[in-house]
C-alpha cells in the first residue's frame, strides 16, 4: 500500500481521484470504481502497490508490438485492477477481482526485483500489461524509472483511459505502447465498458506527439463493432488522428468472461482491413487468426 498520486482532498474527508477520466469522488472508507484506490481518513491509498498478480517473459510480438524491438523478449508484469468493465475481458480475474471491495490479490515484490529479473533473463524491455497499468500507476512508475536507469525499455499495454497529468508523468520513461481502441462511439464505451471514447484517442495522439512508439489494437466483436458503419467509423477516426503508418492490429474475438458471442469470422477481419486501407491506414495486421 502506498499513498496515491493525483488526487485532491475535499470537504468531510472525501477525496477526488485524478488518475483517470472517471475522477471518482471517494468518501472516507470507500474505494473508487477501479477497486484499488481507497480513502482512509482523507488520504487516498493505492492498495495494489507492490502486489504483483502476474509476471512472465513474453515475446514482444505478444503485446502485440510488431515494429518495436522485434524478435526480443519482454518481461511482463501486472497488479490487479482496471477502470473499465468490458464484458469480454480475457484477463477478468486480474482486472475485475478487486471490485466490490474484495481482497487485493498478489505477492509483494519490490520494483527493483522486476528489473533484476528482466536483466537476469536477457529481456530488453519491461511491459506493464495483463490488467490496466493506469490502475497500478504508482507501482508501474517506480519500475519504469529503475528500468530506464538500467538501460531497459518500458512498454504499456493499456486501454488508454488516463488523465493528461499522469500521462505526462510516465512519458519521460515510456518507450512504446499498445492501446486498445474500441472505436469512436461513446455509447458503445459507456454501455459495454463503463467509459468514454474521446480520452482514449487523446491519449494516443499525445503519445505520438511525444515521439513514443504507438501501436493500436481493435478487438472486432460480433454484434458490437463489426458492422460496416462501425468499421468505417473506427478507421476514419484512426486515420484522421494518427499517423498513416501506425500499426493497427485487428484482433479476432473469442468468447470470454460474460460474453458468449461467437468468434469473429475471418471475412469480417478482412473486410475491416480493406476499410482501413481505404482510409489510408498502411500497416494493418490480423491477430488471433
Amino acid at each position: 500500500m502506498k499513498e496515491a498520486m493525483h488526487y485532491e482532498r475535499l470537504e468531510s474527508s472525501a477525496v477526488r481521484c485524478g488518475l483517470c477520466p472517471h475522477e471518482c469522488r471517494i468518501e472516507a472508507g470507500s474505494r473508487g470504481l477501479c477497486g484499488v484506490r481507497e480513502n482512509r481518513g482523507g488520504t487516498l491509498y493505492a492498495l495494489n502497490y507492490g502486489m504483483t498478480a502476474a509476471s512472465a517473459i513474453d515475446p514482444i510480438e505478444k503485446k502485440p508490438l510488431h515494429a518495436f524491438l522485434p524478435g526480443t523478449w519482454s518481461y511482463s508484469y501486472a497488479a490487479v485492477g482496471c477502470n473499465m468493465r468490458c464484458g469480454w475481458c480475457q484477463n477478468y480475474a486480474l482486472s475485475q477481482s478487486p471490485k466490490q471491495n474484495r481482497r487485493i490479490k498478489g505477492r509483494f515484490l519490490e520494483p527493483e526485483t522486476h528489473v533484476e529479473l528482466a536483466r537476469r533473463y536477457g529481456c530488453e524491455s519491461l511491459a506493464a500489461t495483463y490488467s490496466e497499468p493506469t490502475i497500478y500507476f504508482e507501482y508501474a512508475l517506480s519500475i519504469m524509472r529503475l528500468a530506464h536507469e538500467a538501460g531497459l525499455k518500458n512498454i504499456w499495454v493499456s486501454n488508454g483511459f488516463i488523465n493528461p497529468a499522469p500521462l505526462e508523468d510516465i512519458l519521460p520513461y515510456l518507450d512504446a505502447a499498445n492501446i486498445d481502441y474500441k472505436g469512436p462511439s461513446d455509447e458503445m464505451y459507456r454501455r459495454h465498458c463503463g467509459a468514454r471514447a474521446a480520452p482514449v484517442m487523446e491519449t494516443m495522439r499525445r503519445l505520438q506527439q511525444a515521439g513514443k512508439h504507438l501501436e493500436v489494437t481493435t478487438l472486432i466483436i460480433p454484434g458490437i463493432n463489426d458492422s460496416e458503419d462501425s468499421l468505417e467509423a473506427i478507421a476514419a477516426a484512426l486515420s484522421s488522428n494518427l499517423k498513416a503508418d501506425t500499426p493497427w492490429h485487428l484482433s479476432r474475438f473469442f468468447p470470454a468472461w460474460k460474453s458468449t458471442r461467437p468468434p469473429t469470422p475471418l471475412p469480417t477481419l478482412k473486410r475491416a482491413r480493406r476499410i482501413g486501407r481505404k482510409h489510408g491506414m498502411r500497416n494493418i495486421r490480423l491477430g488471433n487468426v
